[in-house]
């Protein structure tokens, strides 16, 4: 059976965010407010809305070091009124790491079930170019100038008091059977996917275009271009290249070229229920079937995927092979391959979820069926990932829901899951349907 509309269904009306920019490239000057507030724009007059309809702002960015104002810069309301929004609407940005551009549809979805509010702004903005250089610990320990240790938050990417995600990723990878090669294979399909999409136009439903100007001292223009394509793809990468990488931080299995880089970009995403898009006078893009957040032990990251994804099949009463599209976010190549060695697992889908998450705490979950595992690989990620688009960190989670309902609308509709792993393993997922 079909899915059942209803009047009280959450739907996304508008989908739209900037071109991902590679590390210190084209998008390196723009200043973080700036970067939400032009996706916020964007998806307004993508549908021709008025700044005004928004009635909440729940916005992702997961770092302050970059913002002017770097001591609660309250970066979701800067954005907003450089956007337009009237300043009578109240924001919430927060961090809860790459799953942040998902969980705000989650959470945005409160407000409207609440009735507190009808329309929402969801999204998030990342520019890891921006992010500077620290001086710790010098407030009051009179230290002289010669003595300033400067630290770059960014290197390792990670948490101090745990492991690198690269060190922790790559160990899970091998516990699970994903070898070097495989993530190399679809790093580089990542990419050659990601360029027959874009040579077919289908990055152009989800992207709009972003023109860059430069200036001299006096404000004139002395140069300009436009953006309209991710900087972090690669035409021109083999799987020659990849395989003479060395492993990052001492992990096994992943390399700069099996994970994505670090990336300029912003997405935004409009919801509303069914009943007040009608009423609105829009058409919804897709409908939010199922959405959830999920954490589990830190250091075993690249499950977390499959774990949101269960949640979201239990909750809708779907199964794995309804979903026409699978669309995992390539925080390293061994994710969505470690993620779906579980979702090609009978014994993991139909068990309860509390009993799995008790499991895999403790030892890998290997009884996949490996015929269903190749059969999933053919419909993931099919227009390319991270690896090759970027990763934003609080932007993913929006984009791959957006690329999902294009890729659906493209296919005759139906349904897909989409999901995305977060730092010390948490993790968001959702199911989408499009008409």
């Amino acid at each position: 059976m079909g899915f059942v509309k209803s009047k009280d269904d959450i739907v996304v009306i508008s989908a739209a965010r900037t071109p991902f920019g590679k590390f210190g490239g084209s998008m390196r000057d723009i200043d973080i407010y700036d970067l939400g507030a032009i996706a916020m724009r964007n998806v307004l007059e993508k549908i021709g809305m008025a700044p005004e309809v928004i009635d909440e702002v729940w916005w992702g960015c997961g770092d302050t070091t970059n913002c002017k104002d770097p001591y609660t810069p309250v970066v979701a309301r800067q954005s907003m009124l450089k956007a337009g929004i009237p300043p009578e609407v109240p924001s919430l940005y927060y961090d809860q790491a790459c799953t942040t551009g998902m969980t705000t549809v989650k959470y945005g979805s409160r407000s409207i079930k609440l009735g507190e509010a009808k329309v929402v702004m969801t999204g998030g903005a990342t520019s890891f170019s921006t992010v500077p250089f620290l001086l710790r610990n010098l407030r009051w320990e009179g230290k002289k100038h010669s003595s300033f240790q400067v630290e770059d938050p960014i290197i390792p990417l990670g948490y101090k008091d745990y492991a690198p995600v690269a060190v922790d990723s790559g160990d899970v990878a091998i516990e699970y059977g994903v070898s070097r090669e495989e993530q190399d294979e679809l790093a580089f399909a990542s990419h050659q996917k990601y360029g027959q999409a874009w040579e077919r136009g289908f990055f152009k439903n989800e992207m709009t275009p972003l023109e860059l100007t430069k200036k001299d001292k006096k404000g004139n223009v002395i140069s300009s271009k436009i953006l309209d394509k991710d900087e972090q793809y690669r035409a021109e990468i083999s799987m020659a290249d990849l395989t003479k990488l060395k492993p990052i931080f001492g992990n096994p299995t992943c390399t700069a070229g099996n994970a994505p880089g670090m990336n300029d970009g912003a997405t935004a995403q409009i919801i509303t229920t069914r009943e007040n898009a009608e009423k609105l006078g829009y058409e919804p893009l897709y409908t939010v079937v199922s959405v959830s957040a999920i954490a589990l032990q830190p250091r075993i990251m690249p499950v977390s995927p499959a774990f949101a994804i269960k949640k979201c099949l239990d909750d809708s009463k779907l199964t794995i092979d309804d979903m026409k599209f699978i669309e995992i976010n390539e925080a390293f190549a061994c994710v969505p391959l470690v993620a779906l060695k579980l979702l090609s697992n009978d014994r993991f889908l139909k068990s309860d979820y509390e009993a799995m998450v008790k499991e895999v705490s403790s030892k890998p979950i290997l009884d996949n069926d490996n015929s269903k595992y190749q059969a999933l690989k053919n419909i993931l990620n099919v227009n390319g990932s991270a690896i090759a688009v970027g990763h934003p960190n609080t932007s993913s989670g929006a984009r791959i829901m957006m690329t999902a309902a294009y890729n659906l609308k493209e296919n005759g509709g139906g349904y897909a899951t989409c999901a995305i792993c977060g730092g010390l393993t948490q993790g968001a997922g959702a199911i989408i349907w499009v008409e």
